[in-house]
């Protein structure tokens, strides 16, 4: 599978045939209540490597969006440093910015390189952190993703 081109058309159609909710907002993959990354602590990604659900007596808010962390010392070192901590893409599966649309990744799918972390989305039909690290190329794939955001960040889809 080394045709890109033709994957991210696969993954376009595939996603939105099994996308069964409206995403409202734009640049950042929020629920209702504003909470980013379905709960799970920022700093845990990006610290620690892996997925942790935060709780609520654990959150801040940054740029009207609220994020959990697992302890207050995660919260102090979130709000010493928010910026550090934004998730790529506003949340969204990297991969899917790279093929030009947002959908809401798995929690648990995400790739820690450079300083940041991205998230992927995760389905029956598809792995889109697979495909992204079949491609190995992640500086390629996150200059097209990039390119993609400055639009995909101001519209609903």
């Amino acid at each position: 599978m080394k045709n890109l081109k033709n994957i991210s058309i696969l993954v376009i159609a595939v996603l939105t045939a099994s996308m069964t909710y409206g995403q409202d907002k734009k640049a950042n993959n929020i629920d209702n209540s504003n909470i980013a990354l379905q709960g799970y602590s920022p700093v845990s990604y990006l610290d620690l490597g892996i997925a942790q659900k935060g709780i609520k007596e654990h959150k801040s808010e940054y740029q009207k969006v609220v994020y959990y962390f697992t302890t207050a010392a995660q919260k102090s070192k979130f709000d010493k440093n928010p910026g550090k901590y934004k998730p790529q893409y506003g949340g969204y599966c990297a991969f899917g910015v790279y093929a030009g649309a947002k959908f809401r990744p798995d929690p648990n799918k995400f790739i820690v390189q450079d300083g940041k972390y991205f998230l992927y989305l995760y389905n029956l039909e598809l792995d889109a952190q697979q495909l992204w690290l079949a491609e190995k190329n992640h500086n390629k794939l996150v200059g097209i993703a990039n390119k993609n955001w400055d639009n995909l960040s101001k519209s609903y889809n």
